[in-house]
């Protein structure tokens, strides 16, 4: 067995379970694990960027995209911190946006590439943290902490979303035919990419009937078939957005944290897509 298969199979023995006891318990722990990610992501995308002369202002990406998961929880299960935040976010966002400009005045000359860095950093902060962030949404919207019934809802997306990256792997190797992106990816196929989508929608509904009832969830079946076939696309739009940003660095991989999966934004690339996209269409379908 390829050696690379073998870590990412192990790295997945490890992490699935743990993530699925955070996620289950919820509350600071999960989004301090969001917070971990975050902070990681952004210092990896601020890397990719370094790599073509961009220095963002790497203190101040970091220490907001960790800050947002822990204030988003606050702000959801804390009156007194959600009477705080809730009419005074656009205050905020300006004053933080202000400060950035100020540092890009005093640390970076016009040579230095500012309007670059400030659009990396903030690009950092939205796409590792805040996009993320929606995980929060959609765990603690209408259950408290250590609640199974707001884990799996947390965990359908992510399960049809790897799914899809598995049937469109294999469904590449094996029907082959024209590249999807050549220029972005070329890896990847258009029928990979339909068997990523047919295999999203097709275990979705297999998951949903053994899963869902078990802890008192009624989801009806074709909001489960949409919601699998609306995932699974943009799931795929997710993972060549990263690619785009890989191919730019001349990179393969964002870093190698991960045992066989390279870095934060490697593992991330397709849930920072899916996980706004699912916390919306469940609030859509009156889900949660």
């Amino acid at each position: 067995m390829d050696a690379n298969l073998v870590r990412r199979i192990g790295f997945a023995v490890v992490a699935i379970p743990l993530a699925l006891g955070v996620v289950w318990y919820g509350g600071f722990p999960l989004s301090l694990l969001l917070a971990a990610a975050g902070a990681l992501g952004t210092r990896e995308l601020f890397g990719l960027a370094a790599r073509q002369g961009v220095n963002a202002a790497r203190g101040f990406g970091f220490v907001t995209a960790a800050v947002l998961p822990p204030v988003t929880y606050a702000t959801m299960v804390e009156p007194q911190v959600r009477a705080l935040i809730i009419p005074g976010w656009p205050y905020l966002v300006a004053l933080w946006l202000v400060a950035l400009l100020c540092w890009a005045l005093l640390a970076r000359t016009p040579a230095e590439k500012p309007l670059e860095a400030v659009a990396v950093t903030m690009l950092g902060v939205a796409y590792t943290s805040a996009l993320p962030v929606f995980l929060l949404v959609i765990r603690h919207a209408q259950y408290p902490e250590r609640s199974w019934a707001a884990a799996w809802l947390v965990f359908f997306p992510l399960v049809v979303t790897w799914i899809c990256d598995t049937a469109a792997m294999f469904g590449g190797r094996v029907l082959g035919g024209p590249k999807l992106a050549p220029a972005i990816s070329p890896g990847k196929t258009r029928s990979g990419a339909v068997m990523g989508v047919v295999g999203g929608v097709l275990v979705a509904p297999i998951f949903a009937s053994a899963v869902f009832p078990q802890v008192g969830l009624l989801i009806r079946f074709w909001h489960v078939v949409v919601i699998a076939a609306v995932l699974s696309v943009i799931g795929q739009a997710g993972d060549l957005v990263e690619s785009l940003f890989k191919r730019e660095a001349g990179v393969k991989d964002s870093s190698h944290l991960i045992p066989g999966h390279g870095g934060v934004l490697d593992r991330f690339d397709s849930l920072y897509f899916v996980i706004p996209v699912a916390a919306a269409m469940y609030r859509v379908m009156g889900i949660n």
